[in-house]
């Protein structure tokens, strides 16, 4: 049953109503073991964290900063700001020195919680830096502290403070003063064309979320979540408050890279995640079925043939499937599919949402083959994660974002950008109005930057606005289109349009490299290094190729005319991925503006390709 007590008393409510019954797990990597927190002990580690950011001096409506990976801990924190009116702000734990250095200095923040020795590292170094920060309270015993250190604790110190402040009466008080309006969040943006904004969350923007996104899916209480995404991430962050107001048990996942391993460790039966997730699954899957022997293969391909027949062209479109379908997915789904969902640790599956960046049409409709429920949504931080998701029970068409949620107002504005507006929409950017003027207009819509279409109920998004090229021939290019397409191929980990103010489109490409080195071995070709691979005609031809078969459906003035395979990834370390490794055009055009220009040199508008 759904629980819409305010967040600053939700979890003692929930513990009033679950007691010693699992709310949390986490790994004890020391003991190699996942650990339980009962909604009793949830409570009680809430209850001290108020009450020692109380001891410390937090006041109404102060920011405190949480600088970690996902830890159980920041749950802690989060509940116990709210329990006294205090604004929690999470940074993404892969955070730059400047970039802490900025949202500090912005959001004026005393206390920072830092997860393990690289956010303490940073969070010093930055001290001296930031006039308002007094204070960093350190969640991993096993940091070590820096010799000049003389301000921080360990977070079980704090935790004991607060266990020995008796603040009771203020935090009733506080409590009960509490207002919708409050900020809950302030969530700063990765900042894919400039300095980060922080995106303001108000406890009535998480209500109304919570409340309407309760009759699209079947979430229950009996429901085992496994969280993957930063907490720091909008999606991850609501996504987990409606978990956490049903009841389900949340699972912690500290590590990305340890994902695939606590998939099968927990066995979830929910996780949301972001399209890039389910392109990796769909590679392994693909991968393990090209290397299956020939038996083996013709049954998993005929199996995923008669479940996308099944679940794709009946079960989402509404229509029932007739009889002699039934009985084969029946036996196909007792056997291979349900071996295929074990092996990922999936085979309890209820549901799982994506969003974030547009999803393969060929990714979305294989998981679905796989019979994994896989429901595609669309949100931004400023509207609280949810615009629109795929609703249980209702169609769904591969390739739509699904049906905009019955709080939001939505209407197309100039170049179909999509506009929003309702309790769920921020009102702004933490003192930031200009840029807020900018962003909402006087009738209070919100103007999102993404393109898009209504078809039968289903929202479609084409592409975003400001990413949109225009070739120097005058024909627009919608780059993020072509990305989505072309990622599908496993010999593609990661590939980047370029064709603004350019006379053909051109890309960049960073290869799945295991496979590259078995491309090299299978077909002799002699090599030192990838960079040598990279260089190789053999092997640019091979992808051109494989390009070409994908973009035949392109328009011509859409289609690739020359590639430069690149022999490292894009990383956050250079500037070229933001936090939740969106791209960064502006530092890729900068980074490889010498292979860039080299793709143009002595280029006719109209060119074959020439490798």
């Amino acid at each position: 049953m759904l629980n819409l007590q305010p967040l600053s008393k939700l979890i003692a409510s929930q513990a009033g109503c679950y007691g010693e019954r699992v709310a949390l797990r986490y790994r004890d990597y020391n003991k190699g073991m996942w650990k339980d927190v009962s909604w009793n002990e949830f409570a009680r580690r809430v209850r001290a964290a108020s009450n020692a950011l109380l001891e410390l001096g937090v006041g109404v409506q102060e920011n405190v900063a949480v600088f970690a990976q996902n830890m159980v801990e920041n749950l802690f924190v989060d509940f116990g700001c709210y329990g006294i009116r205090a604004v929690s702000i999470p940074f993404y734990a892969t955070s730059s020195e400047s970039q802490v250095k900025y949202m500090i200095n912005d959001a004026n923040i005393r206390y920072v919680f830092v997860g393990e020795q690289y956010q303490y590292d940073v969070s010093f170094r930055v001290l001296k830096m930031c006039p308002s920060l007094k204070k960093l309270i350190i969640v991993d015993n096993s940091v070590k502290m820096n010799p000049q250190d003389q301000i921080s604790i360990y977070f079980d110190d704090f935790i004991k403070l607060g266990e020995n402040a008796i603040h009771a009466a203020e935090i009733d008080r506080r409590s009960s003063e509490a207002q919708d309006t409050d900020l809950a969040n302030i969530l700063y943006t990765s900042g894919t064309t400039g300095l980060s904004k922080g995106v303001q969350l108000t406890h009535l923007m998480y209500k109304t979320v919570i409340k309407h996104m309760e009759p699209t899916l079947p979430l229950t209480e009996n429901d085992v979540v496994l969280n993957f995404l930063p907490f720091t991430h909008v999606f991850e962050r609501a996504w987990s408050y409606w978990c956490i107001a049903k009841g389900c048990t949340l699972c912690v996942n500290l590590k990305p890279a340890d994902v695939l391993q606590s998939m099968k460790e927990i066995h979830p039966t929910c996780m949301c995640s972001v399209p890039r997730f389910w392109e990796k699954v769909y590679a392994a899957v693909n991968e393990k079925i090209k290397k299956s022997n020939m038996v083996q293969r013709v049954m998993l391909t005929d199996a995923l043939k008669i479940s996308r027949e099944y679940n794709v062209n009946y079960r989402l479109r509404g229509l029932v499937p007739p009889v002699g379908l039934r009985v084969k997915y029946g036996m196909y789904e007792k056997t291979v599919i349900a071996l295929l969902k074990k092996e990922l640790g999936l085979e309890r599956a209820n549901f799982f949402p994506t969003a974030g960046s547009s999803i393969p049409k060929e990714v979305e409709s294989f998981i679905h083959s796989a019979g994994i429920h896989l429901v595609s949504g669309y949100g931004l931080t400023e509207s609280t994660a949810t615009v629109s998701c795929d609703y249980f029970g209702k169609p769904k068409t591969i390739g739509s974002v699904g049906r905009v949620l019955d709080c939001v107002e939505l209407k197309f504005g100039e170049n179909n950008e999509i506009l929003l507006r309702g309790d769920s929409i921020t009102k702004g950017y933490y003192r930031k109005q200009e840029v807020t003027d900018l962003a909402i207009d006087a009738d209070g819509w919100f103007h999102t930057g993404d393109a898009g279409y209504m078809k039968n109920g289903e929202l479609f998004l084409t592409d975003r606005i400001k990413d949109l090229f225009k070739t120097s021939n005058g024909k627009y290019i919608a780059p993020q289109m072509i990305e989505t397409k072309l990622v599908v191929d496993r010999y593609i980990d990661q590939i980047v349009i370029i064709a603004d103010q350019r006379k053909f489109v051109s890309a960049l490409v960073i290869p799945d490299f295991p496979l590259l080195e078995e491309l090299a071995k299978t077909r002799g070709i002699e090599y030192t290094s990838i960079r040598d691979l990279c260089q190789n005609k053999a092997v640019n031809q091979f992808f051109m190729d494989r390009i070409d078969t994908l973009q035949q459906e392109f328009a011509h003035y859409e289609q690739i005319k020359r590639i430069t395979l690149l022999p490292e990834q894009f990383s956050l370390e250079k500037g070229e991925l933001t936090n939740t490794l969106k791209i960064k055009r502006a530092v890729i055009n900068e980074n490889y503006a010498r292979e860039i220009e080299a793709m143009y040199l002595d280029a006719p508008s109209e060119v074959s390709v020439q490798l």
